[in-house]
């Protein structure tokens, strides 16, 4: 089994000393990578003056990271497609894998909140779901597109490159047939295209049926979080027959990314303790939009629950002691044939110290039931 590193940068109170937080988070992959994770993944969010999301960039934010690991992998949960612009997202990302030495997992999202949509670009507006998503459609197959061509055109509803009627005459760049016509530019070039070819892997965060059949379809690999396991397993097998279906041959569990809530500790009752507000400010902070659905059990109806802390431990956190949480990821590898599952330990409001001695007792303790040896 593949453990990897979801991060969520969240400091309430802490917005005036930004640069301890972004040390911590340093020393946070650093240890992961020498711990041996597969990979570290950075969220983008936006003018979030409350301070429980504050990556504005995720591809900044790796590289920075990329320069301070050596093996471990950097990937984005996501990107949020609709809110950049295709051709500069296409070179910050092929620069990326690059930097990192062909480290880049490229991950993908149609945004959610309208105060980021609406302030960078309007055409994502979350409220109308069919634009939000033909938007997105069409910024990936410009990605696509601009990393495995050297030259290449698109003519779309939201983008039409290279811009109509732009004139070249260079004697260091001679006009060619290749991108060119009558002296007009009819194709660009993105420099430099990725290390890893034919562009880094591909994953999108996903959760309803429709967004799961396409990513499947396409060859793109999933990112689920919240649902607990009766309803995970509808979506693991939804993704299965999709593949199948537009000719890919997967097992259950296959080409999917799992994140949970999850944090260790030397007993049950520090472990709640320690983690338990921090993890609840990000459910009350997400839930807000999303309400309490995508937490139900297969077939439970939503009625009047509340959010707590009891309301998600028997759904989907992983928190406890070694011991505990080991058993709970066995669960999850035995029903779902789990094959990569993610740790969001860093909620907003944990402190560090306590990040990190989960880290290390997962690491020490859970890690190696599931790899056959050590970190």
């Amino acid at each position: 089994m593949r453990f990897s590193i979801f991060h969520n940068l969240g400091a309430p109170g802490r917005l005036g000393e930004y640069h301890r937080v972004l040390d911590e988070a340093r020393e946070f992959a650093r240890a992961a990578d020498e711990a041996g994770f597969w990979s570290i993944w950075y969220t983008e969010h936006h003018f979030g003056h409350e301070s429980y999301e504050l990556i504005p960039n995720p591809v900044l934010m790796g590289a920075d990271i990329a320069a301070r690991t050596r093996d471990i992998r950097i990937g984005q949960a996501a990107n949020i497609a609709t809110f950049w612009h295709p051709l500069r997202l296409a070179e910050d990302i092929a620069h990326l894998d690059h930097a990192s030495g062909g480290r880049v997992e490229v991950g993908l999202g149609r945004g959610l909140y309208g105060r980021e949509a609406l302030n960078l670009n309007d055409l994502a507006d979350p409220r109308d779901q069919e634009q939000n998503r033909a938007l997105f459609d069409e910024t990936v197959e410009v990605l696509k597109k601009a990393w495995t061509n050297r030259f290449f055109e698109h003519s779309g509803r939201f983008y039409t490159f290279p811009a109509p009627g732009v004139q070249w005459q260079h004697p260091l760049s001679p006009a060619t047939p290749e991108f060119t016509e009558d002296g007009v530019i009819t194709k660009l070039a993105v420099t430099p295209q990725p290390l890893q070819r034919p562009h880094p892997p591909l994953w999108q965060v996903i959760d309803s049926p429709r967004s799961i059949t396409a990513a499947a379809e396409q060859g793109v690999q999933g990112l689920f979080w919240m649902p607990p396991v009766s309803e995970l397993k509808e979506r693991f097998r939804l993704y299965r027959d999709s593949a199948q279906a537009a000719g890919r041959s997967l097992a259950l569990g296959e080409g999917i990314g799992l994140v949970r809530d999850v944090f260790v500790a030397d007993t049950m009752e520090q472990a709640r303790a320690q983690f338990e507000q921090a993890v609840l400010t990000s459910y009350r902070w997400i839930t807000h939009w999303r309400g309490l659905g995508n937490l139900m059990e297969a077939g439970e109806q939503l009625t009047d629950q509340e959010l707590s802390y009891e309301f998600l431990e028997q759904r989907n956190l992983l928190v406890g002691t070694p011991e505990h949480v080991a058993g709970k990821i066995e669960q999850l590898r035995d029903e779902l044939n789990l094959q990569h599952l993610l740790l969001w330990t860093t909620h907003p409001g944990l402190e560090h110290r306590h990040a990190m001695r989960s880290l290390e007792l997962f690491t020490e303790k859970v890690m190696p039931r599931f790899t056959g040896a050590g970190a």
